[in-house]
């Protein structure tokens, strides 16, 4: 019977490849196409900015001479971005997000304001740049670089499918990362089954077909026209996974790997090796005082701007807070701050008043058994519900993070009554200072599970650096716009 199921699984799968199997051909070619969109791109972003440095400091100085001496400058700038892998690594990913280009672009575009000085110093003395229009350029391309490849890579994306992923694997991971393939489309991807030594008992639950054993591999890969394995690590030992990755080679089929420590490792997880060896390196266990100042001196510089920006915000939030219902203008309640100190956070009221004696009502109808999570919250006032919404609730937080007790970034602070039913590893997430955002502000808010947010939280702490904080600030933005999980 399962030989039968199996069978029709797989006949289902290679009649919905056959119907694409024109636009599986075609990957290669978006490949290629991507790259030299960003090439592209990049090109045009340089040419622009170095014209706009010209035209700002010397005014008359974006001639055609010039320009045509940055030509020039052209393949050796292509030369440098590739060396940095900004044109390869969208291959070997699954997530393409600009952001993480940043890094290599601002290594590269320092190396390339020295090279375009010295070129022009160099090849036309009488044309060199003057130290003003480096820097101009240098400013104006860390913006218009990640901007023009950000619009590369939304054009491509409007073009290409969803790349198909076998699994490999059928444990209770799989499931886990079937369900945020399926939330996250951002990812471009589309599960269309799973092999494994046998059909996970829970299968069901994941809603993917089994497709066969890892013996079958090869066949399934070419009948289904795979273009992505996802390999769960434990669902074959160490010495198969290397054979299959190179069955994989041969087939042009990409390869990702969880790997087994998917709870202890994150994003600052460094790649190295001993003779050959590859070896993983993990964040300290605790962050030095130097990384502490610097996560200190951001909080207190864009905290103090943004709430100096967002007063015209805030006046009207208050308005809105106070015409909604009576009561207070804030919402005041203890949280747990880093290794268990308690403090007041302050939030625009957003509930009638008596909002917390009405809850022990509503627990009932939670559906979480730890914290108070429901679909329609009938406490919520009309404006309420409109500043959850915008987060514009959370602004009075900001006071927090001057006064330390809060950072921008950072785990979820938690009421002491639902911080309790946090132990082991996890209590670990205080670590570092509860923040405004995080992970699980990025991710979707209460859309998260509470075990999973704990996770989260815990692997933001233990993965932590500057630059990890200023992509999730960055990220928060569009999060709060699309509102999703916001309760």
């Amino acid at each position: 019977m399962t030989q039968i199921t199996q069978g029709r699984a797989l006949d289902d799968v290679t009649h919905d490849a056959g119907h694409e199997r024109a636009t599986i051909g075609a990957r290669r070619e978006l490949d290629f196409g991507l790259r030299r969109m960003l090439a592209a791109a990049d090109c045009v972003a340089l040419l622009a900015t170095l014209a706009f440095a010209m035209v700002v400091v010397a005014h008359d100085g974006a001639t055609p001479e010039r320009l045509a001496l940055a030509l020039l400058a052209l393949p050796p700038w292509l030369m440098l971005l590739k060396l940095y892998g900004l044109y390869e690594r969208d291959s070997k990913r699954v997530s393409h997000s600009t952001l993480d280009d940043i890094p290599h672009i601002f290594h590269a575009l320092l190396l390339a304001s020295l090279g375009l000085w010295l070129l022009y110093k160099l090849a036309a003395p009488d044309q060199r740049l003057i130290l003003g229009e480096s820097a101009v350029f240098f400013v104006a391309a860390m913006v218009t670089v990640p901007l023009a490849r950000a619009g590369a890579r939304s054009l491509a994306a409007r073009s290409a499918r969803p790349e198909r992923v076998l699994i490999l694997g059928g444990g209770p991971m799989t499931r886990v990362l079937v369900r945020k393939i399926r939330a996250h489309r951002e990812y471009a991807l589309d599960p269309i089954g799973y092999v494994d030594a046998a059909p996970a008992r829970d299968g069901e639950r994941f809603g993917l077909p089994y497709l066969g054993t890892i013996d079958d591999l090869d066949d399934v890969c070419r009948t289904t026209e795979t273009e992505r394995l996802l390999a769960v690590a434990g669902a074959i030992d160490h010495e198969r996974l290397a054979d299959v990755v190179r069955q994989m080679r041969v087939l042009k089929v990409r390869v990702s790997l969880v790997p087994d420590l998917v709870d202890v490792l994150g994003p600052s997880v460094e790649i190295d090796d001993i003779e050959g060896i590859t070896v993983l390196g993990i964040n300290p266990p605790v962050l030095n005082r130097s990384s502490r100042m610097l996560k200190r001196i951001m909080d207190v510089s864009v905290a103090a701007v943004v709430l100096l920006l967002s007063a015209p915000v805030l006046i009207g939030a208050a308005i809105a807070v106070k015409r909604s219902s009576p009561g207070p203008l804030l919402y005041s309640q203890e949280r747990i701050g880093r290794r268990g100190r308690r403090f007041r956070v302050h939030k625009f009221r957003t509930m009638v008043a008596d909002a917390d004696k009405l809850g022990a009502d509503l627990a009932t109808e939670s559906r979480h058994p730890v914290w108070l999570l429901l679909d329609h919250d009938p406490r919520i006032t009309a404006a309420g519900r409109f500043l959850r919404r915008t987060s514009i609730d959370e602004l009075p937080q900001l006071w927090n993070v001057l006064r330390g007790d809060m950072s921008l970034v950072g785990p979820r602070p938690m009421p002491p009554s639902v911080h309790e039913h946090i132990t082991g590893w996890g209590a670990q997430r205080l670590d570092l200072t509860p923040g405004l955002t995080g992970l699980w502000q990025v991710l979707g808010r209460t859309a998260i599970p509470f075990e999973e947010m704990v996770k989260l939280d815990y692997l933001y702490a233990a993965n932590w650096s500057l630059w990890y904080d200023v992509r999730l600030l960055i990220r928060t933005l569009p999060a709060v716009v699309r509102g999703r999980g916001a309760n």
